[in-house]
């Protein structure tokens, strides 16, 4: 009988084969990219890898069907197998997750939060506004009243956790469609401590009253108590809103249970579905059952037509994360990133709050004199795949940035351990350590350019050969 890793290279193989009969440089392009994956240390926490049976379950007919609508209620006809696929993908959802409904269609993770924050307004807003111009049928509403609709919906205020302390864009960052949509105002973190303070969050909630308390985030390297974030979302009669697109596979894995689980207490919870859940690339919206008609809506209130190749993906991961092996990937995940933590601070690094107890770390390269994009580039020359990030009161902005985040995720899905994670930290040391900012035209400081020491990079990237080499990316996997 032939194995799996035989069927899996046969499959890519002749797939490619196919491809480079119409375009072959896209053959190559992907050819190459599994090349790059496989020789590069990739610590961007919002990537992972994708099991083959995942991959593959995107490449099929379900990419030719139109089926806006929801299961049962399409607007195309011949969506009985789309039903089936979206079906499966909820209940696998409802079941990893423990919530009472799913919503699978979202293309990514900002339309995820897009459709949150639409059913949020339709739900709090829209019914109660109709309602007072019920003297009219809907259908006979004039432009005025639609105006007087509009501006309630327009006016609504927002509560986020900045960006430069850990939060996402879509949390009411200004130039985010989230910052357009509402009024908004933000939450940071402690200045000495870089943690939460949840005396604070509650204090500029009352101030505040928003009518949606959003909670989670893209770069804090710490949980949140989530029961707290309700009783502060309860006191002020807001919507409390988790995005929890970058620990969901931390959920998940039962790792954060009990308080630090979002799903029992949001009334909406957000996610990507690849990050540490190892999906395809996509979203969903888990929500009470009070939201789930808004919710539904989503398609054609915000979405375009599902994606139904990518919501089958989601089905089939969704069910490797249901099987008991999920658990224990995901416990290495958070012990790996302990491990990358104490390797930078034995060495000397400076961590955003100290350190890390998540999925994520955040570095802060102003100790190495570099700004974020200078380490950001600098490590990618010797083979290290990093995002530069902002760290509290960055001094540099959002573009040329202080820090660096690093995530385990993926490297934890080829095995690495506590062993190879402080060897990366070393790795990561010895490259910015060796590195020196440039100059401008003018002589002065540049915040872009750098200079990395001779023989670093190839003497970094031969270290690093060794530790991928013990750990290959998708083993068997070989293509003719």
């Amino acid at each position: 009988m032939t194995d799996l890793s035989q069927l899996t290279s046969s499959a890519y193989s002749q797939a490619l084969e196919v491809i480079a009969s119409v375009e072959p440089r896209i053959a190559e392009a992907t050819r190459q990219e599994l090349a790059d994956q496989r020789s590069s240390l990739k610590l961007i926490a919002s990537e992972n890898y994708a099991s083959p049976a995942v991959l593959l379950t995107m490449g099929t007919w379900f990419s030719d069907k139109y089926a806006e609508g929801t299961v049962g209620h399409r607007f195309y006809a011949g969506c009985q197998n789309v039903d089936t696929v979206e079906s499966l993908a909820a209940e696998h959802a409802r079941e990893l997750f423990g919530a009472p409904y799913a919503y699978v269609q979202p293309h990514s993770g900002i339309d995820a939060n897009l459709v949150a924050f639409w059913s949020i307004l339709a739900h709090r807003i829209e019914t109660p506004a109709l309602e007072r111009l019920s003297a009219k049928n809907v259908n006979e509403l004039t432009e005025e009243d639609w105006e007087s609709l509009r501006h309630e919906f327009g006016n609504q205020r927002l509560l986020g956790m900045s960006l430069d302390s850990g939060g996402h864009l879509t949390h009411g960052f200004r130039p985010n469609i989230s910052g357009k949509m509402f009024h908004q105002q933000q939450y940071g973190t402690d200045p000495e401590t870089g943690l939460l303070d949840y005396d604070v969050v509650r204090a500029k909630a009352k101030e505040f009253k928003p009518l949606v308390l959003v909670a989670g985030y893209s770069a804090y390297p710490r949980r949140v108590n989530f029961a707290k974030m309700r009783e502060i979302a309860d006191e002020v009669g807001a919507t409390l809103m988790v995005d929890m697109a970058h620990f969901a596979g931390l959920v998940a894995g039962k790792v954060f249970t009990g308080e630090e689980n979002p799903v029992p207490y949001a009334h909406l919870t957000t996610s990507t579905t690849h990050k540490s859940l190892r999906g395809p690339r996509g979203g969903l919206v888990l929500a009470q059952e009070e939201y789930a008609p808004s919710v539904d809506r989503g398609c054609p209130m915000v979405l375009g037509g599902p994606l139904s190749h990518v919501m089958a993906a989601k089905a089939v991961a969704f069910a490797e994360a249901r099987q008991s092996g999920f658990q224990t990937y995901a416990q290495a995940i958070a012990d790996n990133a302990k491990s990358l933590a104490d390797g930078f601070l034995t060495r000397g690094a400076n961590l955003v709050t100290g350190g890390t107890d998540n999925h994520l770390v955040l570095l802060d390269v102003s100790s190495f004199g570099l700004t974020g994009r200078q380490a950001e580039s600098a490590l990618l020359d010797a083979g290290i795949v990093t995002n530069r990030n902002s760290v509290p009161n960055d001094a540099n902005g959002a573009w040329y940035t202080s820090g660096v985040r690093l995530g385990t995720p993926a490297l934890t899905t080829r095995g690495f351990g506590h062993d190879e994670f402080d060897n990366v930290a070393e790795l990561i040391v010895q490259v910015l350590s060796n590195t020196q900012p440039g100059t401008t035209k003018a002589g002065g400081p540049s915040k872009a350019s750098y200079t990395l020491a001779d023989g670093v990079a190839d003497k970094v990237k031969d270290a690093s050969a060794e530790m991928l080499d013990k750990h290959p990316l998708y083993p068997g996997l070989e293509l003719s």
